[in-house]
């Protein structure tokens, strides 16, 4: 007898070291297969139309009511049956009227047991989040007469244990790669027990099907599905929670979950994501709940809130769980650490899924295991409209009249192995444009700064207010983008730039022009323009002038979120197979903050690259590297340095996004191809 796409009651015995469940049979009752007195079996016919699937077609395909299953033909099962009566008699006519009745009873979801999977399993699948940009792959394993659960998420990268049996009140542990100063990728433990509170639970990966109701059957990716689905309505939210399954070895089996959820209160979708389930089973070695002892000894508290701690350790139960009171627990303690306050509340609404999708981005990234980790700054209640807006590199495509770079001046320069020019007092501390597209003010008063402390050896801060304000007449569009060579060109014209001291301090939005010429300092003879795609030559400008205002591909939420380590993003521009000109020696230990002899100290003591401090003499080359094109660059920024961290070269970028960003307000962008852009456009420049 066919198995249906029913209830399955599992149970859990333990063979040759396996968990395992039986699969679900016929008979009467719900524990196997379709009632016989409500249904019929069933067994699922094989696809007949492939290009009417959503695999191949980009839609599910409903099937006719009763066709594919019994074989009747539609329209007419009233003359059938009628014919059938007048040939069989009454006896016949009875039974064949019952068998329609069945199948319309089983169309109409009447009787139809809801699926189950079964106590123990294990399943592969892919998490989807269209909003977060993320696709995660996860495999799970479930014993719920064991209680205790497993899921780990790219490929093993990081594993989460939920082990409900430990008392008093469970506990959890998440083992995941860690990187330090001192470590790369080593393993480390966590751990979450659990309170009177907050119990542990075991975590499915498949949604609790109470309230869902049958609602057709079709064709989804090739594969012949019963389609569930659960509408929750509360407040002004409408969720829509649709689950396919299908029938396998095991009685049932799932193929996709799908939650979407509108918001009447804001008139939009605020939310949707998706799992796909394959390799489903109800089988598995019990090891696979074994945690290694070595481990567990060294197993610290999680990092992070306290809110937060039980979100990192155990991530599905805010996709598969109706109710996401963690995360919301975690947006209130943003709230609270930021000093957020919202005007109505739509607006708050509207920022906590905001930051709830952020989340999922951020926590998502750092279990990828990355060469740099992501957090929850200031920005995670921004939408990406208004993560753009500080963005505020003007694309306008017009040629500037930079000087070229002199390449063969620097031929046979000796370089160090690492630069960082805040340790000699030639950057001024991190700022905040705020909501204000000017980071090309901040980038070209960087250069500046650094070019002025060269010429005096004193350390003054400069004003972006009045680029701002006074610059719009050579193009620059003050909180609604500039370009900083276009400031060169302003600061050139009138003999030099205003202090912050003079001018006043920054506002973050447009001001009324009210510049003292006799208050300027730091004239500009020029300005020079780096060779493009150039990792020496940009190296080169950096050791003889100072730090470079430099244009960034700074469009991805990875960049948003950049806490630390060095940051490479593959979706920035063309990648290409091109390398540095030239090579540099692994740092001894530079990081952020550079320890030992560096060509700081060397300047500081006045000496000269030439009497050499342990520096490698290379040969100068400008062969530009593959990256982005100019046209892809979206925002300004300072370089102040580089060096190479386990192994990754990287240039340290100062960012006008507070301190609350990054690193302190830096990062660390990978020099690999050109990633990002970072030697595509830059410019220094040169005093009079």
């Amino acid at each position: 007898m066919g198995t249906g796409l029913g209830l399955a009651e599992a149970t859990d015995p333990h063979r040759d070291g396996h968990e395992a469940t039986s699969a679900p049979g016929g008979g009467r009752g719900t524990a196997g297969g379709w009632p016989l007195t409500a249904t019929v079996p069933w067994v699922l016919p094989p696809p007949r139309d492939q290009g009417s699937s959503r695999g191949a077609g980009g839609g599910s395909a409903p099937v006719p009511r009763g066709g594919p299953r019994l074989g009747l033909k539609t329209g007419s099962r009233s003359r059938r049956a009628g014919a059938t009566g007048a040939r069989m008699g009454v006896l016949g006519w009875l039974v064949a009227s019952a068998l329609c009745a069945a199948v319309r009873g089983r169309d109409q979801g009447l009787s139809r047991p809801l699926p189950h999977f079964g106590s123990i399993y294990h399943v592969r699948g892919v998490i989807n989040l269209p909003y977060a940009e993320i696709e995660e792959p996860f495999e799970a394993w479930y014993n719920l007469t064991g209680n205790k659960s497993r899921i780990q998420y790219y490929g093993g990268q990081v594993i989460t244990y939920q082990l409900a049996g430990v008392k008093p009140y469970g506990m959890q542990y998440k083992i995941t790669p860690e990187t330090t100063e001192k470590e790369v990728n080593a393993r480390k433990c966590f751990q979450l027990p659990g309170s009177k509170e907050d119990v542990v639970r075991i975590q499915s990966v498949f949604p609790s099907l109470e309230g869902f109701k049958f609602l057709r059957e079709e064709y989804y990716q090739g594969r012949y599905c019963a389609v569930w689905q659960n509408v929750t309505l509360w407040a002004q939210k409408k969720n829509v929670y649709t689950l396919w399954v299908t029938n396998s070895s095991c009685g049932v089996a799932p193929v996709h979950y799908e939650m979407r959820g509108y918001n009447s209160l804001l008139g939009s979708h605020y939310d949707k994501y998706e799992i796909s389930y394959t390799d489903f089973d109800n089988s598995f070695p019990s090891s696979v709940f074994d945690i290694p002892v070595n481990e567990t000894k060294k197993c610290g508290l999680l990092p992070g809130s306290t809110a937060e701690h039980r979100v990192l350790a155990n991530p599905m139960e805010d996709l598969v769980g109706r109710h996401q009171p963690r995360a919301h627990e975690v947006f209130h303690h943003y709230r609270r650490r930021f000093g957020r306050r919202y005007g109505s509340a739509r607006e708050l609404e509207h920022r906590q899924h905001v930051f709830v999708h952020n989340m999922r981005f951020v926590h998502s990234k750092n279990r990828a295991a990355l060469s740099y980790t992501l957090a929850l700054n200031h920005l995670a209640d921004r939408t990406p409209q208004e993560l753009a807006a500080l963005r505020g590199r003007r694309q306008s495509g017009a040629p500037n009249h930079g000087l070229p770079f002199p390449a063969e001046r620097y031929a046979g320069l000796i370089l160090p192995e690492s630069l960082d020019w805040r340790m000699y007092g030639a950057v001024t501390p991190v700022k905040d444009q705020a909501v204000c597209g000017s980071c090309w003010s901040f980038a070209t008063t960087g250069a500046m700064e650094g070019a002025l402390f060269l010429k005096t050896g004193v350390l003054t801060p400069l004003s972006q207010q009045v680029l701002i304000d006074c610059s719009w007449g050579f193009g620059n569009q003050a909180c609604d983008g500039g370009e900083e060579w276009r400031a060169y060109e302003w600061i050139k014209k009138h003999g030099g730039i205003a202090s912050t001291e003079s001018y006043g301090p920054y506002l973050g939005q447009n001001g009324y022009c009210h510049c003292n010429q006799s208050e300027l300092v730091a004239p500009l003879a020029g300005y020079v323009n780096v060779e493009p795609g150039s990792a020496t030559a940009l190296k080169a400008a950096l050791v003889k002038h100072g730090p470079v205002a430099v244009n960034i591909d700074a469009s991805h939420k990875s960049f948003a979120f950049y806490a630390n380590g060095v940051y490479e993003e593959p979706r920035c521009g063309e990648l290409g197979g091109g390398h540095p000109a030239g090579s540099l020696s692994p740092s001894r230990g530079l990081g952020l903050a550079p320890r030992g002899r560096n060509v700081g100290a060397g300047l500081a003591e006045g000496l000269h690259p030439e009497q050499g401090w342990g520096w490698r003499r290379q040969r100068f080359n400008s062969l530009p590297l593959p990256g982005n094109e100019t046209s892809e660059l979206d925002h300004a920024v300072l370089a102040v340095g580089y060096g190479v961290l386990h192994g990754k070269s990287y240039w340290l970028i100062k960012n006008s996004w507070s301190t609350y960003w990054g690193n302190d307000g830096y990062i660390l962008m990978a020099m690999k191809d050109n990633n990002c852009g970072v030697a595509t456009a830059a410019s220094f420049p040169v005093l009079a």
